[in-house]
């Protein structure tokens, strides 16, 4: 793929990818409009509304790849991981107090992790697994994938709040795709940035002693 090309797809999906989490955000906005609504849907909703907002400033201002992973599979993967699950912010909303309180629980959680994961990522941030850098500090000197783990914990958050057993199957087939993603990752970093080898050879993959 030439240069232009990868200019002109790396633009396209900067602003499809921003596109569609500020249209998520303003779905779930609208929700807060609503009158008549408990509290703890209130507050889950408020912070769904912000999470999107942030993933579409995050795709935003993302730095330039040295290189990404090659052929469709990666591009697919990526894109359903990224934006079909989400969908389900448009699914029948759960009204009971405490799937709503443990959904404002995981987001709230989710945002932090990502904020200090993006604090140490900087510009590296991407969606199609690409290489930019290694990153070493905060949350990467003990697992070498915190992004993908903040936006599970976001993610059941999400799943919480439309409770059912389609959206429970969704974490599921998500969770697949996500441990999909990192093996795509890990494959363009290994090959692009010398360095990453001895760095992933002494850390986790997302959770200590686990993975």
């Amino acid at each position: 793929m030439s240069l232009s090309t990868n200019l002109a797809y790396d633009r396209a999906t900067r602003f499809l990818g921003s596109a569609w989490f500020l249209l998520l955000g303003l779905a779930v906005t609208t929700n807060l409009a609503k009158t008549g609504q408990p509290w703890p849907s209130l507050v889950s909703n408020f912070l769904v509304a912000v999470f999107y907002l942030m993933l579409a400033l995050l795709i935003l201002i993302r730095g330039p790849a040295k290189a990404q992973a090659e052929g469709l599979l990666p591009r697919v993967a990526a894109f359903v991981g990224t934006y079909w699950p989400w969908t389900i912010t448009f699914f029948e909303k759960t009204e009971g107090a405490l799937p709503n309180l443990l959904s404002a629980v995981c987001v709230l959680t989710g945002m932090i992790m990502i904020l200090v994961t993006v604090r140490h990522l900087g510009r590296s941030f991407s969606l199609v697994p690409q290489a930019r850098s290694v990153v070493q500090t905060g949350p990467y000197r003990w697992i070498k994938h915190p992004l993908y783990l903040s936006e599970e914990i976001v993610f059941l958050g999400v799943v919480l709040q439309h409770l059912s057993w389609m959206t429970v199957g969704l974490l599921i087939l998500h969770i697949c795709i996500q441990v999909w993603r990192i093996h795509y990752e890990e494959d363009v970093l290994r090959r692009t940035l010398p360095e990453y080898s001895s760095y992933e050879a002494s850390r986790w993959r997302l959770i200590p002693y686990v993975w």
